[in-house]
């Protein structure tokens, strides 16, 4: 069946080209509003929007996105195409750990004050150093960010500890005119029966229908060996066990639970006696931030991704790199 005349756009004529041309100059070039064009060419303001859309379709008006120095949206682009992440932010930063903790604290206090809407319920692992980076640079909402924030698992520890872990679900709280609730347990405890014993107590099973309803967890990704924070805390894996996962091809963990390098979850007696949100309930919650990064977590920050365990990742340059190369 033949296009009706009026379904093609036709050619434009010279002094048609001309007239567009010189519409998109005022407007674009000189910055002349549209009704100022109108009065001058004596034409009216929706002709002047009708030839500024013109303009657009042929070709002479052309969006160009200049990329400011230390922003990789390329590189971002490609380890979301890549690993199917719903979002990556990459910090320019190269340099000791410290340096890089510091850089990621900062460039996920902004993400968070830039995508929060009031409504999340935010789940947060307890012994991370980058995330006390984050709180440390996060500036106080006008209006909630936020409605709860949660503990993903046990929150006791040595004194000096668990000072630092209590602060930061406090703080972020604090900061976000949000609610705060903490796990009334140590993150680790000897055995099943005991692990058991408090995940049955009213108080945990509150806590535990907490995690079901997370819309988003905010989360570190550790390699084998335990941070400092974590080692202090005494809710750290003792190195016997260590041992017994990297013999499993256990590379990282996120909330204590190891996985390898496909981002399996490794079997363990340790599971059973971890206090925490269980695996399955942690990867079905909606949005999940892994921020980490350094040149000793790239195996456990790959595998953190390959296995689903975070799907936004805020990481450094050299990790990017890494994780494009893998």
């Amino acid at each position: 069946m033949a296009a009706s005349p009026g379904s093609i756009a036709r050619a434009p004529t010279d002094g048609q080209l001309r007239l567009i041309t010189k519409v998109a100059r005022m407007y674009h070039e000189r910055g002349i509003r549209q009704t100022d064009i109108a009065d001058t060419l004596h034409l009216s303001q929706a002709r002047v929007s009708r030839l500024l859309k013109r303009a657009a379709e042929l070709g002479i008006v052309r969006t160009v996105v200049a990329v400011a120095p230390g922003i990789h949206t390329e590189v971002e682009e490609a380890l979301e195409a890549k690993h199917g992440l719903t979002e990556a932010v990459i910090v320019d930063v190269d340099g000791s750990d410290q340096d890089i903790i510091a850089a990621l604290g900062s460039a996920g206090a902004t993400y968070l004050e830039t995508t929060l809407t009031g409504r999340e319920r935010i789940g947060v692992s307890s012994w991370s150093q980058t995330l006390l980076a984050v709180v440390d640079r996060m500036r106080p909402f006008r209006v909630a960010g936020a409605e709860s924030v949660i503990q993903l698992m046990g929150g006791h520890g040595a004194a000096s500890a668990q000072t630092q872990g209590n602060r930061l679900l406090s703080e972020l709280a604090r900061l976000l005119g949000a609610t705060a609730t903490f796990v009334p347990a140590p993150g680790l405890v000897g055995n099943k029966i005991m692990r058991d014993s408090l995940l049955n107590d009213p108080a945990m099973e509150s806590v535990a229908s907490e995690w079901t309803r997370l819309t988003m967890a905010l989360v570190g990704i550790g390699g084998l060996s335990p941070s400092p924070l974590l080692q202090a805390s005494g809710n750290a894996v003792d190195p016997a066990i260590q041992r017994k996962l990297l013999e499993a091809g256990a590379v990282g963990d996120v909330c204590q639970r190891f996985f390898d390098s496909a981002g399996n979850l490794v079997p363990s007696d340790l599971d059973d006696r971890v206090v925490g949100i269980d695996p399955d309930t942690l990867r079905k919650t909606p949005r999940r931030i892994g921020i980490a990064g350094s040149k000793s977590k790239h195996k456990a920050i790959h595998a953190a991704v390959m296995g689903g365990w975070v799907n936004v990742l805020i990481t450094d340059t050299g990790t990017a790199a890494e994780l494009l190369r893998l």
